[in-house]
């Protein structure tokens, strides 16, 4: 038993790669969340265009919030133990009837962290279905990182469109949450979602990933910021928490991070994207 999940929970996590739905906070306080990051949304539309999606939480304190909820982060904790990292964010917002979709992918296959033992939380500020694209997962298929073909497809919503190919769909399972909760998955599980064919939003926010602070960006230097313990090995650059909405520091911090992962996401790459 860990500090919020079950042995249960702990165990299919390390089984499937995944565990899905984990109570994080009330439909009412994901509410007031959308509601900050759309207010957010309507006085700085620039902050969500392109490569400002990335690491917003960097520039926004409603989810600066999120990224260190205690329930969250102690879910984290029972998997990775109790010195944590927070790479990165990503805002996936799909808009009703968007025919957006992401591939079948691992996380890891890109991202030039190593080893491959960071876990992605999703977190749902909408309710988030089939009908409006929830995420799918394999299960068991966190093992080894399989060959990406990269296909810059115009409705995948993936830096490069990449594709793990032969993916059995039948095996899929979906994993759809209400407001408030999160899934969470190994950065090596191959996992995707369809488009939003439903009439409202459907407002994903990702943290990816949180990692023990051995792991190692391999591509290029860049930053992470310190959630919960201690980094005794200094391998990025910590970075701060806002103090405030869209402080120009922070922003300046937020476009550097988002240079190197664009490094680092597109490397080797025959085109780049802008996100």
């Amino acid at each position: 038993m860990g500090k919020k999940l079950t042995q249960a929970q702990i165990d299919a996590f390390h089984r499937d790669g995944f565990v899905s739905p984990i109570d994080v906070f009330s439909e009412a306080e994901a509410l007031r969340l959308r509601k900050e990051l759309e207010a957010a949304e309507e006085k700085w539309p620039e902050a969500f265009q392109g490569a400002a999606r990335n690491n917003a939480h960097l520039n926004l304190m409603c989810l600066d919030e999120i990224v260190h909820n205690p329930i969250l982060v102690d879910a984290i904790e029972d998997l990775i133990g109790p010195d944590i990292l927070n790479y990165g964010t990503v805002l996936f917002i799909k808009e009703p009837k968007d025919p957006g979709f992401v591939s079948w992918h691992q996380d890891a296959r890109y991202m030039g962290l190593e080893p491959h033992v960071g876990i992605t939380a999703w977190v749902a500020l909408t309710e988030a279905n089939d009908e409006n694209g929830c995420m799918q997962m394999i299960p068991g298929s966190h093992g080894e990182i399989k060959d990406h073909t990269d296909t810059f497809g115009e409705e995948n919503i993936l830096t490069r469109g990449q594709e793990v190919e032969d993916v059995d769909a039948s095996k899929a399972v979906s994993t759809p949450l209400r407001p408030g909760q999160m899934s969470i998955h190994s950065a090596r599980v191959i996992h995707s979602s369809q488009p939003n064919r439903s009439n409202d939003r459907r407002i994903g926010f990702v943290i990816q990933p949180y990692m023990p602070p051995h792991v190692q960006q391999m591509i290029t230097p860049t930053g992470a910021q310190m959630v919960r313990g201690r980094d005794p090995f200094g391998n990025f650059e910590h970075l701060p928490r806002p103090s405030s909405d869209m402080d120009p520091g922070d922003i300046e911090k937020r476009d550097w991070v988002n240079e190197t992962w664009a490094d680092i996401l597109y490397h080797g790459a025959k085109m780049r994207r802008d996100y």
